[in-house]
């Protein structure tokens, strides 16, 4: 049955292509040429090609962008904020990193906007401009990376650059679906970047192919290559889910779907990752009892976020309060309030706050081995609206952080993955696996990413016709259900 259906669903296929490239025709007519993603252009070219037989460099042929937060020498790194682009002299250096991308083959093509100060999560720089979401023009894309997501996303550039410090990638890959990618702590260096929260500020990539982030991965990360492996264990942390406004299922089906038939049904398995972390991560709750007065229900992802932001607020004061209050930049409301707020921290809090990294990191390590992968969502929301009040929220932020603290609290590596759309909005889930696990989990999302993709199209087909649906309405639901997913393939093209 599914192979005397899959001509008619590449004639589909090409029949929605056909529309949706209409559609992004007449899209970027109302817009910027490139979404607002960049503030600067240039291009720093590869050398040239070693004669044969050696081989062509691994990156030959690709374009990149890099965010404002990432040194280019002869140009001043903005941060977002044009105080500071006044206030400091141009690189005298370019960023290791974007050296080893251009000598690996890529061609450096400009600077992307960020957030102010890249402190933000919205995406929005009422300096520079908000760039654009591609694939949802009328809501937020996502920070702090947000232009460098916007450009991959609007095929500008085959792949970019951004630091995520508490999801400054992982957020606008979820809101602009595109690829995301968070290596292992320490598994890139951040030299010649400009320093946010060094607990937790981590060189990630964003990508629309799944070949070209693992090639990035190739060039940028450390350590000798091992055999590629399949996971052993695929595991959904059912109470994250619970934490999505998107429903489980349409997150959910996919994966255990691609898995079952990637790897067998033996391979899948559920945790409430809550649980699971009260009691591998007593200073935790230690910490977490000493600063409430035991009226709220403890909750163990909700206190990891509320680790990430004491942390991150700490050594961001460190890094650059001094620099605010001498030259009182003129900052976004939502960025001020966050900075000049800045918690006092003790010696023995320190010390408190790195022993929950440490446990968090060891607990997960545990769980995951060296062959198993979480599932999580990206972010619990649909993009929001640019000025939204709930940006503003202390509920909002703690439950956007309860997910992305994950990663940042532990160090662990996580790829995002676009599912689609969901009510007209990208949807996305994560994967997550051990600190150290970079190739292991840039290799299991090679070896799923196509699988996925028919699930997620095979599993709304099913779902329309369990119902009871005629074969002539099914094959008009697989009709609908193709157009809504080739919005999202068109953006590989």
């Amino acid at each position: 049955m599914a192979s005397s259906s899959a001509p008619n669903l590449w004639v589909l296929l090409g029949l929605s292509l056909a529309g949706i490239l209409l559609m992004t025709k007449k899209l970027k007519k109302a817009v910027k040429v490139d979404f607002g993603a960049f503030v600067e252009r240039f291009q720093i070219l590869p050398p040239p090609q070693p004669a044969p037989p050696k081989a062509p460099h691994p990156l030959t042929g690709l374009s990149f962008a890099v965010s404002d937060v990432f040194d280019i020498k002869g140009f001043v790194t903005g941060f977002g904020n044009p105080d500071w682009e006044r206030t400091h002299e141009v690189a005298s250096q370019t960023s290791p990193v974007v050296s080893a991308l251009v000598d690996g083959g890529a061609t450096c093509v400009g600077k992307t906007v960020v957030d102010e100060m890249s402190f933000g999560i919205s995406g929005e720089n009422r300096n520079y401009g908000t760039p654009t979401n591609p694939v949802a023009p009328a809501r937020i894309p996502g920070g702090s990376c947000s232009g460098a997501a916007v450009a991959v996303a609007a095929k500008a550039v085959d792949f970019s650059l951004g630091v995520d410090t508490v999801g400054g990638v992982r957020q606008p890959a979820g809101h602009c679906g595109v690829l995301g990618f968070r290596p292992s702590y320490g598994a890139v260096s951040h030299l010649g970047t400009i320093p946010i929260s060094t607990s937790f500020d981590t060189v990630g990539w964003f990508a629309m192919d799944p070949s070209v982030l693992h090639r990035v991965g190739q060039v940028l990360l450390q350590g000798s290559y091992a055999v590629q492996r399949n996971p052993r264990n695929v595991i959904i942390a059912d109470d994250c889910f619970q934490l999505s406004k998107v429903p489980v299922h349409r997150l959910t089906q996919a994966v255990i779907r691609s898995t079952e038939n990637l790897f067998g049904k033996q391979v899948l398995k559920h945790e409430i990752l809550g649980d699971y972390i009260a009691s591998r991560v007593p200073s935790l709750k230690a910490l977490d009892s000493s600063k409430s007065n035991g009226d709220v229900k403890f909750s163990s992802l909700r206190s990891l976020a509320n680790v990430m932001q004491l942390l991150r607020r700490h050594e961001f004061s460190h890094n650059h309060f001094e620099w605010i209050r001498s030259v009182k930049p003129a900052l976004d409301p939502l960025i001020s309030a966050q900075v000049q707020e800045i918690p006092e921290l003790a010696d023995k809090d320190i010390e408190n706050l790195t022993a929950v990294k440490n446990e968090l990191r060891s607990a997960l390590n545990v769980l995951l081995k060296d062959d198993g992968v979480l599932v999580i969502p990206t972010v619990c929301s649909p993009p929001l609206k640019p000025g939204s009040k709930e940006l503003s929220s202390e509920d909002y932020l703690m439950t956007e952080f309860s997910l992305t603290a994950l990663a940042s609290v532990s160090g662990c590596c996580q790829v995002v993955i676009p599912l689609g759309l969901y009510e007209n909005y990208p949807v996305s889930v994560s994967l997550m696996a051990k600190h150290g696990g970079d190739r292991f989990l840039l290799d299991t999302l090679r070896t799923m990413h196509a699988s996925l993709l028919h699930k997620l199209a095979d599993e709304a087909g099913r779902s329309k016709v369990s119902q009871g649906d005629s074969k002539e309405a099914a094959a008009e639901v697989a009709k609908e259900k193709v157009t809504d997913t080739i919005k999202r393939v068109t953006l590989f093209m």
